[in-house]
């Protein structure tokens, strides 16, 4: 049958942290793999409440095909926050995404043609290097340290390439959860500005503060639409209902909107209208407080069973907020052998070499420390201390 697929289904390859998840799913093992938001943290009671009134109140309509654009009223909610994260903008500047990787993908449609240039942290979210790839761009990775993308390395790359667009996570930036300094955020607009570059600033973490108040989006300093800001309702509700969301000038949404009529006409109805009538109805800023206050403790846990556990030659971010732990282990060693041992023992993680788009770093990992409660995240951290301290003994 391979004679009938397309060359973009042959290119295709399977997602490394899809394939850990299915690994993960087992009951015995310890999982720091997958990026889970904790089950703790669902609003399950309140949304039983709000599944009855929305189909009392809305009963057919949500039921019934939508726009594409996506439910006002739920617009105007994004809208409103939106201004709490110090961005000005309007109903006609937000289209609701099947979660905010369907964004991801028609970022691609909309801008990329083949060999077009993507500037990007590095490492990056390895569900945009897969949104992005069937799209044929060039990435370009521009270091990193632990105040997020380096500015100098950027100009560095902006001064001799021709760059279209620069791809960040500026919040608790997965899988580094690092955080971009509001400095950087300014020079990277100031930069994108001279070089007329697009910025895509991927945001789901944005809220997810532990240490202070969240980081205003590079977009609240955009004055010329040159920034395209992708968030999404999974990090601060639940992921299961696939709703995000893009923030663009109309002249961009307009492009994005006849490319997502293309692939599935409009989101989920009723997910929009469950979450609008939740945000009407309950308190979520005391629902994100718990979420917060919930992984706060996670984190301060894994960095404590690190700091005893892990051999002193591993480096490892310290996250502000977000859902990930960065570990880099002695050049040399490989994450995915290990891996294999880690499961042995039932502990897993997410080797680091998938996030690099063109690098070879088959030293480093991602550690999740939301979706595992704390008693399990000390003993799998031992354990993967244990494990490391070995094969560095060994080597």
């Amino acid at each position: 049958m391979n004679k009938f697929f397309s060359e973009t289904a042959e290119n295709a390859k399977t997602s490394a942290v899809r394939e850990i998840l299915k690994i993960a799913q087992s009951p015995d093992i310890i999982s720091f793999g997958g990026g889970l938001p904790s089950p703790d943290a669902f609003p399950v009671e309140e949304m039983k409440a709000v599944a009855v009134d929305t189909l009392t109140e809305s009963g057919y309509k949500t039921m019934q095909y939508g726009t594409t654009e996506g439910l006002v009223p739920l617009r105007n909610l994004i809208v409103d926050l939106m201004d709490k994260r110090s961005v000005k903008t309007g109903v006609g500047n937000i289209v609701i995404t099947t979660g905010s990787q369907q964004g991801l993908n028609l970022t691609g449609k909309v801008f990329i043609n083949p060999g077009d240039k993507i500037a990007c942290e590095s490492p990056t979210y390895l569900a945009a290097i897969s949104a992005f790839k069937p799209y044929k761009p060039e990435f370009c990775e521009v270091d990193m340290d632990e105040e997020g993308m380096r500015m100098d390395a950027l100009e560095a790359l902006l001064s001799k390439e021709k760059i279209k667009i620069i791809y960040t996570i500026p919040d608790f930036q997965n899988p580094t959860g690092r955080t971009m300094t509001v400095e950087r955020r300014k020079e990277m607009l100031r930069l994108a500005t001279k070089y007329d570059v697009l910025i895509i600033e991927d945001s789901p973490y944005g809220e997810l503060a532990f240490d202070g108040d969240p980081m205003p989006p590079i977009k609240s300093f955009d004055t010329e639409d040159r920034v395209v800001y992708l968030s999404t309702f999974s990090k601060i509700v639940c992921p299961g209902f696939r709703t995000g969301w893009i923030c663009a000038s109309e002249e961009i949404l307009n492009k994005y909107i006849t490319l997502k009529q293309g692939l599935d006409l409009h989101t989920n109805q009723f997910s929009q209208y469950m979450i609008e009538k939740y945000f009407t109805t309950y308190d979520v800023d005391a629902q994100v407080d718990k979420i917060i206050e919930m992984y706060k403790a996670k984190r301060d846990a894994m960095i404590t069973a690190i700091e005893e556990h892990f051999p002193k030659e591993i480096n490892y971010s310290k996250p502000a907020g977000g859902m990930f732990v960065w570990a880099e282990l002695p050049e040399g060693m490989d994450t995915k052998e290990i891996f294999t041992k880690a499961v042995e023992r039932k502990v897993a993680y997410v080797p680091g070499g998938s996030f690099y788009p063109n690098k070879s770093m088959d030293n480093t990992l991602r550690l999740n420390f939301s979706n595992m409660e704390i008693d399990k995240i000390k003993v799998g951290i031992k354990i993967l201390g244990e494990l490391f301290t070995e094969e560095i003994n060994n080597r």
